[in-house]
């Protein structure tokens, strides 16, 4: 295990390296002026000089490659920068940010594995049943459905029509302190429509996994023996099923952040969304690559955790040959 995980951090420096230097040669063949972004309409009626000073100070006259060696030469040391868009260093901003977008992202991938997992099997003991072609239609309707529409759909559904959750933010308009059930309230709407968008995969996974190790040998002889059937679907079925969950884990990691940066913005929750945004259209190149770079890492961690999970629950499989 030890050496799995040397081998693929080893892996992830040049991976790293080509991100951040892509995001740097996007940022500067971008049409938006890091400029005009960071002063706003105050530069509208700025001479030549006056814009030429401040992008000297911003560093934004210089060539890509150069501001982003600068950049890689600081963050090795921690140094991220200063975030010209949010006039606050990017550290700051990143710490602010993540505790809530982690959250949302626990609570929502939580439920979707225990939720779908749950509806997989359910499907599966009676393949063609009724119930299994509701589930898999379901999981079909929600995995066509845009992550951004289903939030909307949800305020207006729960928040303007029933009234029985608030339609966005943190706390209350009329608080002035973080309180866990403030914070519990607010969470449901947006991590139960990012949960939504997750659900379908893990439903149709266990199903499939599900149901094949229901046909092997295995369970047919468990069965033979006289076993409960609740004993052959949980004790038999469902281990050997779950294991095309876990490499599921990994790749659902990209659209899991795609997903609750869309969720966030039209919940007007206070994570990365709203610094992404701004990061993007102001070509704020520190807090930019920082972003990126933290995307990229989450990525190259859940895979991670995908191939470690398979490795020890798959006695088959060699840690040191993935």
């Amino acid at each position: 295990m030890g050496r799995l995980v040397a081998r693929r951090a080893l892996f992830a420096v040049p991976a790293l390296l080509l991100v951040t230097f892509g995001v740097f040669a996007v940022a500067a063949a971008s049409p938006f002026d890091p400029v005009r972004a960071y002063g706003g309409t105050a530069v509208l009626g700025a001479d030549q000089e006056t814009l030429d000073r401040l992008r000297a100070n911003l560093g934004a006259g210089e060539p890509f490659a150069a501001r982003w060696w600068r950049w890689l030469t600081q963050a090795v040391t921690g140094e991220l920068g200063d975030s010209g868009v949010m006039r606050q260093p990017v550290t700051e901003v990143i710490g602010e940010r993540l505790v809530w977008s982690a959250l949302l992202c626990a609570v929502a991938f939580g439920v979707a594995v225990l939720a779908g997992t749950a509806a997989g099997v359910l499907a599966a003991r009676r393949p063609g049943s009724w119930t299994d072609r509701a589930v898999t239609s379901l999981a079909y309707t929600l995995e066509a459905a845009p992550v951004f529409w289903t939030a909307l759909l949800a305020v207006w559904l729960f928040a303007l029509q029933l009234d029985l959750l608030p339609a966005g933010g943190l706390t209350d308009t009329a608080s002035e302190h973080v309180s866990p059930g403030q914070v519990l309230s607010h969470v449901v709407l947006p991590a139960g429509v990012l949960a939504l968008s997750q659900l379908p995969w893990f439903t149709l996974y266990v199903r499939q996994g599900v149901g094949d190790a229901l046909a092997e040998d295995p369970v047919r002889g468990a069965r033979a023996r006289g076993l409960s059937e609740r004993t052959v679907l949980l004790g038999h079925a469902l281990r050997s099923g779950l294991l095309p969950v876990l490499t599921l884990i990994g790749s659902r990691v990209p659209e899991l952040i795609t997903g609750a940066l869309l969720v966030e913005t039209v919940f007007s929750w206070p994570g990365i969304a709203a610094a992404t945004v701004e990061a993007a259209t102001s070509v704020d190149f520190p807090l930019l690559a920082a972003l990126t770079t933290l995307a990229t890492v989450a990525v190259l961690a859940g895979n991670l955790l995908a191939d470690l999970l398979y490795g020890l629950t798959d006695p088959r499989v060699e840690l040191n040959r993935l």
